[in-house]
């Protein structure tokens, strides 16, 4: 009797022991998806500690990657064809574009840069100034709006606006090439011979 179960339990069992039920493997664990916001963060903190000149440049390359990143295509063809016209030094077609790419895009600090420069090159200065402000606004670490608001001021003569800028340039990327060197010097035009 109990080998006739036994032989009954085999044959039932029979099929699903010779086709074990193996569970599919977890799908691996998706990527998740870098925070652009906090990548931004890390790489400006980077830029700040870079130990030397090649890794801040190294740096800097990354950051202005991530920050033209926010561009969609079509700002990113308005954004290049203005350039292309800064090229040829036609600023008032430059500027056309730089409004195009600032009504598709109000938030990109590269366009408000882009059209501060296409406004100094027509010989608008304050209109320049305020894009500069605003790009500012949009991301106060921008080093190169901080660099050109310094060069801007030192054309106009006003040395310790223009050196309070390049410092502030300096804080954010200390290897900035020529920055140290272009601190002494605004600094001994706005405090005089002896700092």
């Amino acid at each position: 009797m109990r080998a006739a179960l036994s032989l009954l339990l085999l044959g039932l069992a029979g099929p699903a022991l010779a086709q074990p039920r193996v569970s599919p493997a977890p799908p691996p664990p998706a990527a998740q998806p870098a925070n652009p916001a906090q990548e931004l963060d890390r790489a400006f903190a980077a830029l700040r500690t870079a130990p030397d000149a090649e890794g801040a440049a190294l740096v800097e390359r990354r950051l202005l990657q991530l920050l033209a990143a926010r561009a969609t295509p079509a700002v990113t063809l308005l954004l290049a064809r203005g350039q292309r016209n800064m090229i040829a030094r036609q600023a008032d077609d430059a500027l056309e574009d730089f409004d195009a790419a600032l009504t598709l895009a109000p938030e990109l600090p590269d366009a408000w840069l882009a059209r501060a420069q296409a406004n100094h090159a027509a010989g608008d200065s304050q209109a320049a100034v305020n894009d500069l402000q605003q790009a500012l606004r949009l991301e106060p670490r921008y080093w190169t709006a901080l660099m050109l608001l310094s060069q801007w001021q030192e054309e106009r003569g006003d040395f310790a606006g223009a050196l309070r800028s390049q410092e502030a340039a300096m804080v954010i990327y200390p290897m900035l090439n020529g920055g140290a060197q272009r601190v002494r010097e605004l600094r001994r035009r706005a405090l005089g011979d002896d700092a």
